[in-house]
């Protein structure tokens, strides 16, 4: 029998891309991308992609999956991909038929000519992603809440799909070995899987990493990190809903489906900090958190209703720890009114680094001038051109491993917020504390129960237990 969330749930108060080979889905485009790939060392991602669409390799044919705000750029984004013009969106699938609806007037909007998705292929219902898988499409778009990533990459992965996947990739420790598991299978069937961390992609991120990585601060002597913002939207409680839909519909403050904050977006700064570790995670963490201002009364009083504020915490603070010693400092929280950061620092003896993640940025080395780097194109639209452009030439593109490296890293850092311990790397990652619901259908409860008031509870550091 797994472990369900916390030991103590009674107690609690309301809560690179490398250069092999890939074997694509659709028979035209194997075909065709072998020989393509013969000529790419003389020519730019650009015009070797011109060249693939040329040479007749075919349309890619998307199927995106979860079809909110971040789901329906992602299509946008692949769609209007500068690499490889040849694409089409075919098939959407999503829980609920109001936001299908929507996004598919947006793209075809923004992209009227490069979408053909008939009633038939407009599925509803937490099983949609099985009946997209089956349609014929060669690329699969998971943009659905983070707590079902693990399920679906699974099937896309068995169904013989390239997958792009929205950060996180799972909400919990069985979710991530799950992730892992799959993506060992998407290298042997040579799948391309990219992820939505669109930082990695950004010219300000690159150009600077590289120079902490040449040796520019000198050695690392901390880290610090950002996500303070005022929170997110709330949909209200509709008749006749049942528990299931309500949380779905308002997945970010339930942990089984966003893995709370920490998880959800201040994952895009740890991957950061990886990053600037040289892939390296931290091996353990210790932090604070807890649920101060956004809380079932303050939801009350703005005339939302207890059970507006879920169970996530609306402030994180971690200090992690890397294996040779490096601290890295966390901060991410929701709470109006206060100051606001995107952002990651490091620290070296011979200078330090501030990446803002949607703005200007600085290198700041002793004795020379200044550097600094504006934001050029958005991450979100490079991340599928370089995607684009490796399945036209045929090249391998797997970003899932340190992805979910990535995810980990902001559980251990929940992990340790939740349960005021310090949590190893090694402890966390085998952790049994399995947080998805025993089955997906919408009669089905979910992990989170509400109280009596129609607050919930959420973890109490000291008595909840982190695995």
């Amino acid at each position: 029998m797994r472990r369900r969330r916390f030991d103590h749930f009674s107690t609690m108060i309301p809560s690179a891309e490398s250069a092999k080979s890939f074997g694509p889905s659709r028979r035209d485009f194997i075909q065709k991308t072998a020989y393509v790939a013969a000529g790419a060392a003389a020519m730019s991602q650009l015009d070797l992609a011109r060249f693939a669409h040329a040479a007749g390799s075919g349309t890619i044919r998307i199927g995106l999956v979860g079809a909110g705000g971040r789901g329906t750029g992602a299509a946008i984004n692949a769609l209007q991909n500068a690499s490889y013009p040849d694409v089409k969106l075919v098939a959407i699938a999503d829980a609920f038929a109001e936001p299908l609806q929507r996004s598919l007037k947006a793209i075809q909007n923004q992209c009227p000519k490069k979408v053909d998705v008939p009633p038939d292929r407009q599925l509803v219902g937490l099983d949609a992603y099985q009946k997209l898988l089956a349609c014929d499409v060669d690329l699969v778009l998971l943009c659905s809440p983070p707590g079902f990533r693990p399920i679906q990459f699974e099937a896309a992965v068995k169904a013989g799909k390239h997958v792009f996947m929205e950060k996180p990739v799972a909400v919990d420790a069985p979710g991530y070995r799950r992730i892992l598991a799959a993506n060992a299978q998407a290298k042997q069937k040579k799948l391309a899987v990219a992820v939505g961390h669109h930082l990695r992609h950004e010219t300000k991120h690159q150009e600077i990493i590289k120079r902490i990585h040449e040796g520019a601060i000198g050695q690392i002597q901390y880290l610090r990190a950002y996500f303070n913002s005022g929170g997110v939207w709330f949909r209200p409680r509709k008749k006749d809903q049942t528990e299931m839909q309500f949380q779905v519909s308002n997945w970010y403050y339930f942990v089984w489906l966003s893995g709370d904050h920490i998880v959800e977006q201040h994952v895009h700064d740890l991957d950061v900090m990886n990053w600037i570790m040289k892939e390296q995670h931290p091996a353990e963490a210790q932090g604070m958190g807890g649920r101060q201002v956004r809380t079932p009364e303050w939801a009350e009083a703005q005339g939302m209703g207890r059970s507006a504020v879920g169970e996530i915490f609306d402030h994180h603070a971690v200090e992690f720890t890397y294996p040779d010693g490096v601290k890295m400092f966390s901060f991410c929280r929701h709470q109006p009114g206060t100051w606001m950061s995107f952002s990651e620092h490091a620290h070296g003896t011979k200078g330090f680094a501030s990446i803002e993640g949607h703005g200007a940025s600085q290198l700041w080395i002793e004795g020379k001038k200044v550097q600094e780097w504006r934001r050029e194109k958005d991450g979100h639209q490079v991340e599928m051109d370089d995607l684009f452009a490796a399945l036209a030439t045929g090249r391998e593109y797997n970003e899932a491993d340190w992805a979910a490296n990535a995810t980990m890293t902001a559980i251990l850092g929940r992990m340790a917020t939740y349960s005021g311990q310090i949590v190893r790397w090694d402890d966390a990652v085998q952790s049994q504390l399995d947080l998805s619901p025993s089955a997906y259908t919408w009669e089905a409860q979910p992990p989170a129960k509400p109280l009596p008031d129609g607050s919930y509870p959420c973890a109490t550091p000291g008595l909840s237990k982190a695995w």
